[in-house]
């Protein structure tokens, strides 16, 4: 039997004329979409506000400031068929390079090198059957006023 843990996870928000740069990823054994922001897993003897700064340079080669915590969530969840369980540090920052925010995408690579495509959508985007995950932030983002 597989050992299950919670997983504690650091998630970048970055914002730009009311939208936010996602990760769009589909879960076959549901079919549907979902999005989700830059980040990534915190390491052992991490801080998770270092590990939002290492997530975003190894998956886009980019450089941030002005980072601030703007919630945690935690979330319990299904994806491919197998249970899940993150603590999850919600991160807002600014990327250094001004150009990035009029490109309409970023393309990227997750840690084990599969290459992803992260983009700029809008609330307009996500719906019950392409959710905003984790659980929960949509709700912050909202309160937040960054979407």
């Amino acid at each position: 039997m597989a050992k299950h843990f919670i997983r504690p996870l650091a998630l970048c928000i970055f914002h730009h004329q009311g939208k936010i740069l996602v990760n769009q990823f589909h879960d076959a054994d549901e079919n549907r979409t979902l999005f989700r922001p830059i980040g990534g897993g915190i390491e052992f003897g991490e801080r998770s506000h270092d590990a939002i700064v290492r997530e975003v340079q190894e998956e886009l080669g980019r450089s941030i400031s002005d980072i601030r915590l703007i919630g945690t969530l935690e979330s319990i969840f299904t994806y491919a068929g197998k249970p899940g369980h993150e603590i999850v540090q919600v991160y807002d920052a600014r990327f250094d390079d001004a150009e990035v925010y009029e490109q309409p995408w970023l393309d990227g690579h997750e840690s084990d090198g599969a290459p992803f495509r992260a983009a700029w959508h809008s609330s307009a985007s996500f719906t019950p059957a392409s959710p905003l995950v984790p659980e929960g932030l949509y709700d912050l983002l909202k309160r937040a006023m960054l979407l």
